[in-house]
């Protein structure tokens, strides 16, 4: 089986609760809020670029509205393969840690 990485986990629990709102700056304040770290853009936009190539993800390029300037939103989705990965940290997680005793 393969596993996800850390920040390949956060990223896809990230893009999995925001919904249709997953654009790159939506995703990094997410994870910047989840984990209450600030992350810099490169270590978020070149995981998804990887995660796009292995198939957890797929991509949607808005259609820019209004007066909106510069690059379009990307948006991303878990696609079936990322949602198995998702479901497998987390049953991997929930092994991991059942009858460990509190760690203070």
């Amino acid at each position: 089986m393969q596993f996800l990485s850390r920040i390949e986990e956060i990223l896809l629990l990230a893009i999995w609760k925001l919904g249709e709102d997953a654009y790159g700056i939506s995703i990094r304040e997410q994870v910047e809020n989840d984990t209450g770290v600030k992350w810099l853009s490169g270590a978020i936009y070149g995981t998804l670029s990887r995660m796009r190539k292995n198939g957890y993800v797929k991509t949607e390029i808005a259609e820019n509205v209004g007066d909106q300037r510069g690059r379009p939103r990307i948006y991303y989705t878990l696609t079936q393969v990322g949602k198995e990965r998702l479901q497998a940290i987390q049953l991997l997680n929930r092994v991991m840690w059942a009858n460990v005793p509190e760690v203070k």
